[in-house]
C-alpha cells in the first residue's frame, strides 16, 4: 500500500488534515467520538485512487484533496451504520463506535460524517460531485438493505451476489476515481469509473474471501463472521455449486440456526473450503482485476496509472 500511495502521499497527508477540519463540532460527544474514530488505522484507500485518478494526465487539482476527504468521510459515515446494524464488536480489530457507546451514538454519528461531508462539496461548489457521491451513497443504502434481507443460501444466486457488492463496495470506488476525474481530465472519467468499479468488485469477493481462509489478526474480526450474521458471499456460493445432497443439507440446516456456535461456524468454513468455494471466488476476483486492469489500457502511461494497475495486485492478494 505504501508504494501504491507514493505518488500521492503528500496530498493524502492533507487529506487527513481536511477530515479533521470537516469534522471539527463545538460538541464534547461528537469530538469525543470523531478523535476516537480517527485513531483507528484506516489505510485511506479510497482518497488514494481519487488522487492517484486526479494525477492521470498531469492536471491535478486542488479540489481533489477536499473531494478525498469527504469520500473518506461518507466512507466512514457507512462502516460506523454498518457495524450499528450488524451489532458489530470489532472493526480493524478496535471495538466499533456501537460496542464503546451507544448503538444510537453510532446512527447519530454516522448521520454527522455523512452530512458534514456532502456540505463541504457544496462549499467547494462542485454540483457534479455532490451528484456522484450522493448516488454513490444512495446505491449503497440499496446494496445493505439486500443483504439484510439475504437469509436464504440456498436461494441466493451468484447473479444476487454481485448485484449486492456492485452498490455495496463498487459504487463508491468507482465514484472514487470518477471525482479524480472530474476535477484532473474530465475526458477519462469513465474509463477510470470503469476500473474503479471492476477495483470495487475484486476488492469486495477478496475480502469476502478472507471470512473464510483468513484470520482474526488480519482481518480484525473474527473468522466466519459473515457466517455468524447470515451474511451469503461468492465463497459459499461457489461452494453450493458443488455440494452434494448431503452437504446441501448441512448448509440449509445451519442457516436454520438461530445462533451457531462457534463450532458450528467452524465446520462450515471447513466445509466451504472443502467444497472448492474459496478457489472459486478467488477466481472471480481474479476475473475482475483483469478487467480493471484492460480499464486502464487507453490511458497515458505514468506514476498514477502504475500505482493504479499495482492496486489491483494489492486487492488481489492482500492479507494471502
Amino acid at each position: 500500500m505504501a508504494q501504491i500511495q507514493l505518488p500521492v502521499r503528500d496530498r493524502l497527508d492533507r487529506v487527513l488534515e481536511e477530515i479533521r477540519r470537516i469534522v471539527a463540532a463545538d460538541f464534547d460527544m461528537i469530538e469525543e467520538v470523531n478523535d476516537y474514530l480517527l485513531l483507528l488505522p484506516g489505510k485511506l484507500f479510497r482518497p488514494t485512487l481519487l488522487l492517484l485518478s486526479n494525477e492521470v494526465g498531469d492536471s491535478p487539482h486542488e479540489d481533489a484533496v477536499t473531494f478525498g476527504a469527504a469520500l473518506e468521510l461518507v466512507h466512514l459515515a457507512t462502516l460506523v451504520h454498518d457495524d450499528a446494524v450488524d451489532n458489530s464488536v470489532l472493526r480493524r480489530g478496535q471495538p466499533t463506535v456501537n460496542a464503546l457507546w451507544t448503538h444510537q451514538i453510532a446512527i447519530i454519528m454516522g448521520d454527522y460524517l455523512y452530512s458534514r461531508a456532502m456540505t463541504e462539496l457544496t462549499e467547494v461548489g462542485r454540483l457534479e460531485a455532490m451528484r456522484i457521491l450522493g448516488v454513490a451513497a444512495n446505491e449503497m443504502s440499496m446494496g445493505e438493505m439486500r443483504q439484510l434481507t439475504a437469509y436464504d443460501a440456498l436461494d441466493f444466486s451468484e447473479d444476487d451476489y454481485y448485484r449486492l457488492i456492485s452498490a455495496k463496495t463498487a459504487s463508491l470506488m468507482k465514484a472514487a476515481c470518477a471525482l479524480g476525474a472530474l476535477v484532473g481530465v474530465d475526458e477519462y472519467r469513465e474509463t477510470l469509473g470503469s476500473f474503479g468499479y471492476n477495483l470495487g468488485m475484486t476488492f469486495q469477493v477478496a475480502d469476502d474471501i478472507l471470512d473464510y481462509a483468513g484470520s482474526e489478526k488480519e482481518t480484525g474480526k473474527p473468522v466466519g463472521q459473515d457466517l455468524r450474521e447470515r451474511k451469503v458471499t461468492l465463497p459459499l456460493v461457489g461452494a453450493l455449486k458443488n455440494a452434494s445432497p448431503g452437504a446441501e443439507a448441512r448448509i440449509k440446516e445451519f442457516f436454520s440456526r438461530v445462533e451457531p456456535s462457534d463450532e458450528e461456524v467452524f465446520r462450515m468454513v471447513e466445509l466451504v473450503q472443502e467444497l472448492g468455494g474459496v478457489e472459486y471466488a478467488l477466481e472471480r476476483a481474479r476475473e475482475f482485476g483483469e478487467k480493471a486492469g484492460e480499464s486502464l489500457d487507453p490511458l497515458p502511461d505514468g506514476p498514477a496509472v502504475k500505482a493504479l494497475r499495482d492496486s489491483i495486485s494489492y486487492v488481489v492478494h492482500r492479507n494471502r
